[in-house]
C-alpha cells in the first residue's frame, strides 16, 4: 500500500473540531457597555456614590449592564458640558454639579440659593418637593434623572480666617454657580466663577485667594497645601445630578431598565446617609493636616451674608416664576410645621 493511511474516525473528526472551535468563537454573552463621566476624583463623595451605584446595576442585571466610570473629568467633559453630552449620547451617563447647569433651567440653581436649606435634613426635604421639577426637565431633553448627590455644607477655605465681612472685602474666591458669585459680590468680595478641574491650579498661580466650596472638595484637592483655614458658614447643601440618555435606557431589556431604576432609588437613599457622616471624617482629615476649623462662624457674620443673599434668593424667585414660589412655600411649610414654628 503506498501514501499515507488516516485512521478512519480522522475524517469525521475535522467537522466536529471546525464546529467546536466556532462555538467556542461566539462570545457566551454580551454585555450593554455604557460610559459614565464625573469630574470629581475617584475620592469624592460624589465618585464613591456612583461606584456603589454601579455595583448595584452589575448586581441586579447579573452582568448584563456594563458601566464604566471615568472620574476626575477624564472623558474630557465638565459638569457644564454634561448635560449636552448626555443628551447626544456621547456618554451615556453622568454626574453634574447642579449650578452648572443652572442656563439650562434656573430651576438647577434652587439646591445652591443660600442660606434656604443649611442642613442635609432641610435639603434632603427641598429635593423630594422639587424632584418632579428637575425631572421634566430632564425628560425634555431626551435624559432620565437618576439620582441626587448631595455636598456636605459649602464654607469658606482662605488663608488666615474668613470670619467676618471686612475679612471678605476684595478676596478674590472662587465661586461654583451664579447665586454664588452674586452673594459674593453683594458681600464685598471679589468672586471668580470656576469649574472644579480649574480651582487648584488657580490656588497655586494665585489667581484666587480662597474657594467657596465644602469641606469634603477642598479634602479632596489637598487644599491645606495652599490654604490654612475652613470657615463653616453654612452657605447651602449643593445638589450633583446623576443623569442618563433616554435612548440608552429605552434600548435596555425591560428587566434591565426596572434593575437601573432600583439601583438608582437605592443610590440616592445611600448617598443621603452617607453624607450625614462626611463632615466629622472631613473634618479629622483637615484636623491631621493642621487646617484651623471655625464652626460655627461668628452669628453677626453669618446673619449679614443671609443679608447679603435675600436679593439672590428674590431674583432665583422672580426668573423661575410659579414653579419657585410653589416649591418654596411647600418648603417653608413642612420646615414651619417640623420646627413647630
Amino acid at each position: 500500500m503506498t501514501g499515507t493511511s488516516r485512521p478512519p474516525f480522522a475524517v469525521a473528526a475535522f467537522p466536529l473540531l471546525a464546529l467546536g472551535l466556532a462555538a467556542a468563537a461566539l462570545p457566551a454573552h454580551s454585555a450593554t457597555r455604557m460610559d459614565f463621566s464625573n469630574e470629581y476624583n475617584a475620592s469624592s463623595i460624589h465618585a464613591q456614590g456612583d461606584a456603589w451605584f454601579i455595583e448595584r446595576v452589575e448586581a441586579l442585571t447579573d452582568g448584563d449592564v456594563d458601566i464604566t466610570l471615568h472620574t476626575g473629568g477624564a472623558l474630557g467633559f465638565r459638569s457644564g458640558d454634561h448635560f449636552y453630552a448626555v443628551a447626544d449620547n456621547a456618554v451615556q451617563i453622568a454626574d453634574s454639579l447642579s449650578g452648572t447647569l443652572g442656563g439650562i433651567d434656573p430651576i438647577f440653581l434652587l439646591s445652591s440659593l443660600p442660606f434656604v436649606a443649611d442642613d442635609v435634613e432641610s435639603a434632603h426635604r427641598l429635593y423630594e418637593i422639587a424632584r418632579p421639577e428637575y425631572e421634566e426637565v430632564f425628560e425634555d431633553n431626551d435624559q432620565i434623572l437618576l439620582y441626587a448627590s448631595p455636598w456636605p455644607a459649602s464654607g469658606i477655605w482662605s488663608e488666615g480666617p474668613v470670619t467676618s465681612m471686612a475679612a471678605l472685602e476684595d478676596l478674590k474666591i472662587r465661586s461654583y454657580d451664579r447665586n454664588g458669585t452674586a452673594t459674593l459680590v453683594n458681600a464685598g468680595a471679589s468672586p471668580v466663577k470656576l469649574s472644579w478641574a480649574d480651582v487648584v491650579p488657580q490656588l497655586a498661580t494665585g489667581g484666587i485667594e480662597a474657594v467657596l466650596t465644602s469641606a469634603e472638595a477642598g479634602a479632596n484637592g489637598s487644599f491645606w497645601e495652599h490654604l490654612s483655614d475652613f470657615n463653616a458658614i453654612q452657605y447651602a447643601v449643593p445638589l450633583n445630578m446623576v443623569h442618563m440618555n433616554r435612548d440608552a435606557f429605552e434600548e435596555l431589556s425591560e428587566a434591565d431598565q426596572q434593575a437601573i431604576l432600583q439601583a438608582a432609588e437605592e443610590t440616592d437613599a445611600h448617598n443621603w446617609e452617607v453624607v450625614k457622616e462626611r463632615v466629622a471624617q472631613n473634618y479629622a482629615e483637615l484636623e491631621e493636616h493642621d487646617v484651623s476649623i471655625h464652626d460655627p462662624v461668628p452669628a453677626e457674620f453669618h446673619d449679614s451674608l443671609a443679608q447679603a443673599a435675600q436679593p439672590v434668593v428674590d431674583d432665583w424667585r422672580e426668573t423661575t416664576g410659579e414653579r419657585a414660589t410653589r416649591i418654596l412655600e411647600a418648603f417653608h411649610q413642612e420646615s414651619g410645621q417640623e420646627s413647630g414654628q
